[in-house]
């Protein structure tokens, strides 16, 4: 396979073509709208559905295709009746570090906006990951995740009431929850497990986070213990897939290990 000189590290081989050169329509009419979106620049108003059709010769169903595609991969996104080419991604490490501070290195503000917080007693299920016994009362923490005051993310934080007593009237909802925990309690993180996976967002979720329900979104499951080993949280987090990208530093056997991942 002959590759290009100007090939980008990390971009599609061929930019996507098969050796044997059939595309589809809709997928030409892609690359050539990319090549429009970086000469628009960051902010700047696509034409019309029926100009980009009339411009490339072919149905405004094609170009809707294409144009579905680039919003799914955060290249372009919606802004009042028009479509305007999106920013970068927001690139959060794989490290235990707040939400917060993974978004302020990156030159945004981050945000959050409260839903809900309330205690219950805790189920079977959930009792070993929060370090309690079954019917002991947990906090639960909803919130939506901002940067720049665009909805980016949904996140739900389980704790124990024990650990945490006066979350609800020493806690700033808007503020790190990993900051309060080690600033006002004195509980440092020690490590974490995590998983993570693309799903679809439930139409709550969705409204909540103000994306259209079909839009992919990267699920993250974090069990995370104290410097001592004792569970101390369970966090579920619906991040855009329009908007994020996770980076992670590897190191090879013999070395100590090191992971972990953003949230506040």
């Amino acid at each position: 396979m002959d590759y290009p000189n100007d090939q980008a590290p990390g971009a599609p081989i061929r930019s996507g073509i098969p050796e044997h050169g059939r595309i589809p329509k809709y997928y030409a009419v892609k690359a050539r709208i990319a090549v429009l979106l970086d000469e628009l620049g960051e902010g700047g108003l696509l034409p019309t559905e029926r100009e980009l059709a009339q411009r490339h010769e072919v149905s405004r169903e094609t170009v809707r295709q294409a144009l579905r595609e680039l919003l799914l991969e955060g290249r372009l996104r919606r802004q009042g009746r028009g479509t305007v080419v999106a920013g970068p991604k927001l690139e959060q490490p794989l490290s235990l570090a707040s939400y917060t501070e993974g978004v302020r290195r990156q030159g945004r503000r981050p945000g959050r906006h409260l839903i809900g917080l309330e205690r219950f007693p805790c189920p079977d299920a959930l009792a070993a990951e929060v370090g309690v016994e079954r019917g002991e009362p947990v906090w639960h923490l909803e919130r939506v995740l901002l940067a720049d005051d665009e909805r980016v993310g949904l996140e739900s934080t389980y704790v124990g009431v024990a650990r945490v007593p006066d979350l609800d009237t020493r806690f700033d909802p808007d503020s790190s929850f990993y900051a309060y925990l080690r600033d006002r309690l004195g509980i440092a993180f020690g490590d974490a497990d995590e998983r993570i996976e693309t799903v679809l967002a439930t139409p709550r979720e969705a409204l909540l986070i103000g994306t259209p329900p079909a839009l992919p979104m990267l699920l993250i499951h974090r069990l995370s213990r104290d410097t001592g080993g004792r569970p101390l949280e369970r966090v579920r987090t619906l991040f855009r897939g329009d908007r994020f990208s996770f980076s992670a530093h590897l190191r090879g056997e013999g070395r100590d290990e090191g992971r972990s991942a953003e949230r506040g």
